[in-house]
């Protein structure tokens, strides 16, 4: 009885454990850090892809991408959970509208290409994280 007892008591311990470690898991959109390190990736993407003069720094870029994949599988997230969260059309809308609130708030217009130019050139002038991830041609 006393083995019943235990293996009962430690599949319930087990099942507490798991229990608690899924309500500390926010999921990946709850990640604040990595979610910021995102909208860095994607205001420095779209700064490049609408402004002729400014190139990314790929590898810094892969680099920077690899590190916040990194942290996700550190805190416990599969490769698969990853993907699909990166992948998910009403997560890419949250983001691409992150963006875009980023770049109103610092007077520019993802429909300005001039603007994104400007900024871009701002970012990489002041060095920031999103400055790092570009440079000029």
């Amino acid at each position: 009885m006393t083995l019943v007892k235990s293996l009962v008591l430690s599949a319930a311990l087990t099942a507490a454990a798991a229990t608690a470690g899924a309500k500390a898991n926010p999921g990946l959109a709850g990640e604040e850090d990595i979610n910021a390190g995102l909208l860095v990736v994607a205001v420095a993407d779209k700064i490049r892809r609408a402004c002729p003069d400014i190139s990314a720094r790929f590898l810094t870029a892969r680099s920077y991408i690899t590190t916040l994949k990194s942290m996700a599988s550190e805190r416990g997230y599969s490769d698969g959970e990853i993907e699909a969260y990166i992948n998910d059309d009403l997560e890419k809308e949250k983001m691409r509208m992150r963006r875009n609130a980023f770049f109103e708030s610092r007077g520019a217009s993802n429909l300005d290409p001039a603007s994104l130019c400007a900024l871009g050139k701002a970012e990489i002038q002041k060095q920031s994280q999103i400055g790092t991830l570009l440079r000029t041609k």
